[in-house]
């Protein structure tokens, strides 16, 4: 029955073949996928094993811990901190890198992750995931914080786990993007997806638009269009998703296409976006690009900006090629004064300047 059929260590055997480190890096990623199968476990089982609900305690981000947070975090900790494969880990629920115990032998790997994305929907059974990237760190010393500030182009592999109606590995070690489905049968991921590709055009997009009143012109221009549908300018109607889980909207575009967006606002100025670079934007990024699609701060490429603090802040667009460049090109012609006048019924240029009532 199981003849034929590609598991994720084949797979990865395959992937690495004459890759520095390949053994090691393949390793990592199957300790990776053994800490995913845990997390399933518990997210399949919610309210059948008391995992539901808030902890009570905050992040470093000051964001209230589920239970799945902080029991996500263990798990991945407790499945990669022994094998000798990695220097040191950073989490989104921990303040600083953790260090690998003196009682286990040191890698030559960093590996940061977001335990849980979208943990505050498990308690209405809406999907959600973990979501890791991989770095080098070539020295023999133990890393300090600034050595897992890389930008995101020097990722050695990244990705995500969905934990929906199946659950999902999709990973790139900078072949492709390809998305393995967990069999409970017999426990191992399988090759169901290879080689996915995200179409250059699409007609759905992803945003909080209850951030509306607080989003840069060139976004409000872009949804504008969008909303208009075949009476405006774009001449073809679009459909809005949001589903307020990253790993489920990334999921979504990776299988049929579209965009996702969250960008800069004004909501909070001391944050220059939403989403964390270095676990969250960064493996996203890369799993894109590596399907064909394009990510962007709006006005660079995500993959080239470089960290300046471990849980650092940025804006995202991530997708279709063809939107994400179009948005890009609205921020462009914003920034030099020639992006067109355009009216909306939520927004006009004046009420960008007008002054708001305090939050």
């Amino acid at each position: 029955m199981y003849l034929g059929r590609t598991t994720l260590s084949k797979f990865l055997i395959q992937q690495l073949s004459g890759i520095d480190g390949a053994n090691d890096l393949g390793a990592l990623l199957v300790d990776v996928a053994a800490a995913v199968k845990a997390i399933s476990a518990m997210t399949a089982k919610g309210a059948l094993g008391d995992f539901l609900g808030e902890l009570g305690s905050k992040n470093v981000q000051g964001e209230t811990q589920q239970k799945l947070d902080v029991l996500a975090n263990e798990a991945m900790l407790r499945s990669c901190e022994w094998g000798g494969l990695v220097a040191g880990m950073a989490s989104e629920e921990l303040d600083d890198p953790y260090p690998i115990p003196n009682e286990y032998p040191r890698g030559h790997y960093l590996l940061v992750f977001d335990p849980l994305d979208g943990s505050s929907n498990t308690d209405v059974n809406v999907s959600v995931g973990t979501i890791f990237s991989v770095l080098r760190h070539d020295r023999s010393d133990p890393p300090a914080a600034a050595d897992y500030l890389q930008p995101g182009r020097q990722q050695v592999a990244a990705g995500y786990a969905i934990y929906g109606p199946a659950t999902m590995l999709l990973i790139t070690v900078g072949k492709g993007t390809h998305g393995f489905t967990l069999d409970r049968e017999i426990g191992n991921f399988i090759l169901t997806h290879p080689n996915l590709r995200i179409p250059d055009d699409t007609s759905e997009f992803a945003i909080n638009t209850s951030n509306a009143r607080f989003w840069e012109p060139p976004v409000h221009r872009y949804v504008t269009e969008c909303q208009a549908g075949n009476s405006g300018d774009r001449g073809r109607d679009f459909n809005m998703r949001w589903i307020a889980s990253m790993v489920a909207e990334v999921h979504r575009i990776l299988m049929r296409g579209g965009v996702f967006m969250y960008p800069k606002d004004r909501k909070d100025r001391n944050k220059p976006g939403r989403l964390r670079l270095l676990y969250e934007a960064n493996p996203m990024s890369l799993l894109v690009e590596q399907a064909g699609g394009r990510a962007s701060t709006g006005n660079q490429r995500l993959l080239e900006v470089t960290p300046e603090a471990l849980h650092q802040r940025v804006p995202l667009i991530l997708g279709s090629c063809n939107e994400v460049e179009r948005i890009e090109r609205y921020h462009a012609e914003h920034a030099c004064g020639a992006d067109r006048p355009y009216s909306s019924p939520l927004f006009n240029e004046r009420s960008m300047f007008r002054a708001e009532a305090p939050l």
